[in-house]
């Protein structure tokens, strides 16, 4: 059995949500790459899987992704304004999953070390973070760590965009009031990708999203773990040919 779920083990958490606005239909992409490839044999989702316990909602909205809303629930609730005090009657599954993140965080046994929202951008191109501002340099310096990583993974991801902000309209946001909640061991944020194309090489080579360039950008989230944890000697690489010999 994989060493993080023996009883005793301290458990590492990845708590990953996603399409919490249900017309931002690349968030659920993005979140089933993140999902098939973790559940996969691919080598490194098995060092990840050894190490790591990932908690995933994939969709966060379902009535209203159900009855085609943009932005809203079935109540007309902007699900991601109402983190800070969710109904379990209005906001159920807000109420329920921010009731499973303070169960963790208040359990010893278990280090909730990474949230991450997942959302679409209607105007911006690429992939690309939101962070938290910290008062603490060293911490905030920390944050910057993953989106860095990502960054050197997917061709489609853009650090230049990736940006850290405290303004209050994005006050009831998870990533906003889970980074104020939990320590400064934790990480919380908003994972944007574009509803339409991202860029590489130069500013007219647009290239338009798939589905299957979503899924591969949900991958490159998960294998950035793998250099996050610094787990990468551990993957079962397949044995190199024999140097035939003269």
């Amino acid at each position: 059995s994989a060493a993080n779920l023996r009883p005793g083990a301290e458990q590492k958490v990845v708590f990953i949500t996603a399409r919490v606005h249900p017309g931002e239909t690349p968030s659920s992409f993005v979140c089933q790459g993140i999902i098939d490839f973790l559940v996969s044999q691919h080598p490194v989702a098995k060092v990840l899987r050894d190490h790591l316990v990932f908690k995933i909602a994939p969709m966060l909205n379902p009535d209203g992704v159900y009855l085609g809303n943009y932005r809203c629930s079935l109540l007309g609730f902007d699900l991601n304004r109402h983190w800070a005090n969710p109904s379990p009657w209005a906001h159920p599954t807000l109420h329920g999953v921010k009731q499973l993140i303070i169960e963790m965080y208040n359990n010893p046994k278990i280090n909730l070390e990474f949230y991450i929202d997942i959302h679409a951008h209607s105007t911006m191109m690429n992939g690309f973070m939101y962070g938290n501002i910290f008062e603490d340099e060293e911490r905030f310096q920390r944050q910057a760590v993953f989106p860095k990583l990502l960054c050197q993974n997917a061709e489609d991801f853009s650090y230049s965009s990736t940006s850290f902000n405290r303004d209050a309209v994005k006050a009831g946001t998870g990533r906003r009031f889970l980074g104020g909640l939990l320590n400064d061991t934790s990480y919380c944020y908003t994972l944007e990708v574009s509803f339409y194309s991202y860029i590489l090489g130069g500013p007219n080579s647009a290239v338009p999203y798939t589905e299957e360039a979503y899924m591969k950008l949900g991958r490159n989230v998960a294998r950035t773990f793998l250099d996050y944890y610094r787990l990468n000697s551990l993957v079962e690489r397949p044995l190199a040919p024999t140097p035939k010999t003269r």
